[in-house]
């Protein structure tokens, strides 16, 4: 473009440069920046959808002793009592997701993060947790222990 002198405008011309250039810088930032966030970001998982799982042959579980199993993509805590009762509850605390564990000296659920503990049957005796575990259905056939959702 030429200015009414007959001379090149170069303030448009500089104009134009600066914003090819700023774009082109954006464009290279976001091009390295994208890949690296997407990175650091955990891809979603979907919930499997499991209604019962086998948690092994009673045989394998002494009286008195807890077993942590898979119930899909969750932990749950199967306790074998002293008094030959069977309990499977979640394994997560209801505090702040830590997994929990049967303590055969206490005779009580705890959770190691913060010192909560739970009775046998799920309900939060001490400690931070806000509330008690969910229960979970336990049958036995044929010597083998089966967990499932409760209804």
């Amino acid at each position: 473009m030429d200015n009414v002198q007959g001379k090149p405008d170069l303030k448009n011309r500089r104009d134009f440069l600066k914003y090819l250039l700023s774009a082109g810088v954006l464009g290279f930032a976001a091009s390295v920046i994208y890949p690296v966030l997407s990175y650091l970001k955990p891809p979603k998982q979907s919930e499997v959808e499991v209604t019962s799982v086998s948690a092994g042959k009673l045989s394998d579980f002494p009286k008195d002793s807890g077993k942590i199993i898979r119930f899909g993509n969750k932990p749950v805590l199967v306790v074998y009592s002293a008094d030959g009762n069977l309990h499977a509850l979640s394994a997560e605390c209801t505090h702040l997701g830590c997994t929990v564990q049967f303590r055969k000296d206490l005779d009580l659920i705890w959770c190691a993060c913060h010192n909560g503990k739970y009775d046998l049957n799920g309900r939060n005796i001490s400690g931070p947790p806000p509330r008690p575990l969910t229960p979970f259905k336990v049958i036995v056939k044929a010597g083998e222990i089966f967990i499932s959702k409760m209804a």
